[in-house]
């Protein structure tokens, strides 16, 4: 899962060891990658592998997943499964860049968030999962999720763990309070923002973090943005700075340099403190963010509702996505079936998938969960008796299917962050730091071998 602490930076090696030519890395008990795959594998050899004592390494930071993996563990007692938090996000990956590049220590299955998967496929370091049924898995998620983990040549390179629609939650207290209705178009948003800020200086109809790229990009996604797309293992198209992405900066910079939008970092604790006082009467977040607010905004109780993102032409119906993740497996692992039947368990198996919703609070891409009863129709009191699950869950049937990730994404973001974020901090001018944000990402992919049309 992509929690909200969660920054998408790690170390800046993954373009670097594709281009040099390193092989993807070990598990935890392989040291060297086999020389050939399956292309096909028959349930008779997946039966014998089930039932064959078997050591599995899983890298997750998902608290308390024990309690799925015991799950795994009964149904196929001769497989144990060794669950390592490795670190969260970043930490993790370095990790994992590192065992990768010395061969040995790695795990056997990996969480890993949706937008670094294009980082460890083009090393070569994901198991393609079709020779061990994925493909037959594809209709159990909802369809947007599944063009997440598939490759331009419908490699299956991870299972769907859990996603992160856009919505809105606000303050229907200061809603009321101000007469504003959850606007329904952007335009409607920014006529709310001027109004309500100059009715109550000390409020801000939402907060757009400057040091918060997931929420740029899911953003850029539901505006029909397409900023990364691979035509080849060394070919990208970047796009930052399109007419799409110029839109979204002249109007964000806009209300920035209006006032009526703040720009503070979040998850600090003066963002605690302002959701917890009514600084800002909305926030625009992901389908985690309901528990986490609820968590973290305990003296709001009752204030809260839930509604989609407003949209960028009247009736239309479009989100975006910020955070979620998968379960992949490493392609040096020498226990392909055993690991690939881990992944597909922990994600499809519906008391597996449930406990993850409704223990850990995930929210699920699997369709059969998107629509049950006792999960979409909870109305907890936080959000006044509204079934925010339905709400989110409605969302995630509007999200594009079509956004892609560059395979540097470390690098992106530190460039997003010292140009177009640092723009936001300082009421700048977003629509040319979109600009250099371009200039940056299109150098650093020609230094890394790349080549780059716009």
């Amino acid at each position: 899962m992509t929690t909200p602490r969660t920054r998408w930076v790690a170390g800046a090696a993954a373009a670097t060891l594709f281009l040099a030519g390193c092989a993807g890395g070990g598990s935890g008990t392989a040291t060297q990658q086999p020389t050939s795959r399956p292309s096909s594998v028959g349930q008779a050899d997946i039966d014998k592998a089930m039932r064959t004592p078997t050591e599995l390494t899983f890298w997750t930071w998902v608290p308390d997943i024990e309690k799925e993996v015991a799950l795994f563990e009964k149904k196929y007692p001769a497989i144990n499964v060794n669950v390592v938090n490795a670190g969260q996000g970043e930490p993790q990956y370095t990790k994992l860049r590192t065992a990768l590049k010395a061969g040995s220590g790695a795990p056997d299955v990996v969480q890993i968030e949706f937008q670094y998967i294009p980082t460890f496929t083009i090393t070569g370091s994901l198991l393609d999962l079709r020779p061990y049924g994925a493909e037959a898995l594809q209709d159990r998620f909802a369809e947007w999720t599944w063009g997440q983990v598939r490759g331009k040549n419908g490699e299956v390179w991870a299972v769907p763990q859990d996603t992160g629609p856009m919505g809105m939650l606000y303050r229907k207290d200061i809603f009321d309070k101000h007469g504003i209705e959850p606007p329904k178009t952007w335009e409607e948003f920014a006529a709310a923002a001027r109004k309500l800020h100059a009715a109550d200086p000390g409020v801000y109809l939402t907060n757009l973090a400057s040091n918060q790229n997931g929420a740029w990009m899911g953003l850029l996604w539901q505006a029909g943005g397409k900023p990364f797309q691979m035509a080849a293992a060394d070919q990208i198209r970047v796009s930052a700075n399109d007419q799409v992405a110029k839109k979204l900066g002249t109007y964000w910079g806009g209300l920035v340099k209006e006032g009526v939008v703040s720009t503070d970092p979040d998850f600090t604790d003066q963002w605690y403190q302002a959701l917890n006082k009514g600084k800002y009467a909305t926030w625009l977040t992901a389908a985690w963010g309901p528990v986490f607010l609820s968590a973290s905004a305990k003296a709001t109780s009752g204030k809260w509702r839930a509604a989609p993102l407003p949209q960028w032409t009247a009736g239309e119906n479009k989100a975006g996505n910020w955070g979620g993740s998968t379960s992949a497996v490493i392609k040096t692992t020498k226990n392909p079936i055993a690991a690939a039947k881990f992944a597909e368990f922990l994600n499809t198996d519906p008391d597996s998938t449930k406990m993850m919703a409704t223990e850990q609070f995930l929210f699920p891409p699997a369709k059969a969960l998107l629509s049950d009863k006792s999960f979409v129709d909870r109305k907890p009191e936080f959000y006044g008796g509204q079934a925010v699950n339905q709400v989110f869950a409605e969302i995630s049937d509007t999200v594009a299917k079509d956004f892609t990730w560059p395979p540097f994404l470390d690098q992106t973001v530190n460039d997003w962050d010292e140009t177009v974020g640092k723009a936001l901090a300082d009421k700048g001018d977003v629509p040319a730091a979109l600009d250099q944000w371009q200039q940056r990402i299109t150098s650093y992919a020609e230094s890394q071998g790349f080549k780059v049309a716009r």
